[in-house]
């Protein structure tokens, strides 16, 4: 287990269990401003009958200033200093959230859900940081979730790619009408990921920066295939 993560003080998180004695885990990543809260409605939504029983986990992020939004604090997975892409993401603050990221997927393992059995997912801020985390995975997760997202510091990135973490199916979405998270950028990412080897599932939506009920469906859907495997 990586050393800084085993040091981290634990985020608060929102716990829904889908069932007793839970044989897999679903860590979900919330957006800028928002709260764990967020996505819980997602799961009466989302949980098929023939799953077995999950845990979802839904961490608050920290709350920090934020640059883009006159400083101002709320939760964030990291600072947002420009809207430009390429510098948006604020990288200490990455590398802090992709920890704390850690600990909470090692609480998981503690509570004896191995890697192998561990989704994580985010949405925006969120999915940058599950994409961040995933990349400089050693020991691989059942797979990742990146919805409205982008991969930050694409170039630190890649050079920080795990040879087993090529082996984590992705679930990528976007809208095309997005004004947060340009779909563009969320195209670049998932083609970047696919020449770096991921197999990616590539989801478009005519949709702003938001979830519908026919993403939901796809992502039941490829959940379902893990889960029942």
């Amino acid at each position: 287990m990586d050393t800084q993560a085993s040091n981290q003080t634990l985020l608060d998180a929102v716990v829904r269990e889908t069932g007793p004695s839970p044989e897999w885990t679903i860590l979900w990543l919330h957006g800028l401003g928002a709260d764990g809260h967020d996505f819980e409605p997602i799961v009466p939504e989302l949980v098929r009958r023939d799953w077995p029983a999950l845990r979802f986990v839904f961490p608050h992020a920290p709350v920090r200033a934020v640059t883009i939004n006159n400083g101002v604090r709320m939760r964030a997975w990291y600072d947002i200093r420009d809207m430009d892409l390429a510098n948006r993401a604020d990288e200490a603050g990455v590398d802090e959230s992709v920890a704390q990221v850690e600990a909470l997927i090692a609480h998981e393992n503690a509570r004896g859900i191995p890697d192998s059995r561990i989704v994580l997912a985010g949405f925006s801020q969120g999915g940058a940081i599950t994409l961040a985390t995933g990349l400089r995975r050693a020991q691989p997760l059942a797979g990742l979730v990146a919805l409205s997202t982008y991969l930050p510091a694409p170039q630190k990135a890649a050079a920080q790619l795990q040879d087993a973490a090529r082996t984590q199916p992705v679930f990528f979405a976007h809208g095309t009408q997005d004004p947060v998270v340009p779909y563009r950028a969320g195209e670049y990412s998932a083609a970047l990921l696919q020449q770096l080897g991921f197999a990616i599932d590539w989801h478009r939506y005519p949709m702003a920066h938001q979830v519908c009920a026919e993403e939901i469906r796809d992502l039941g859907e490829w959940l379902s295939r893990r889960l029942t495997a």
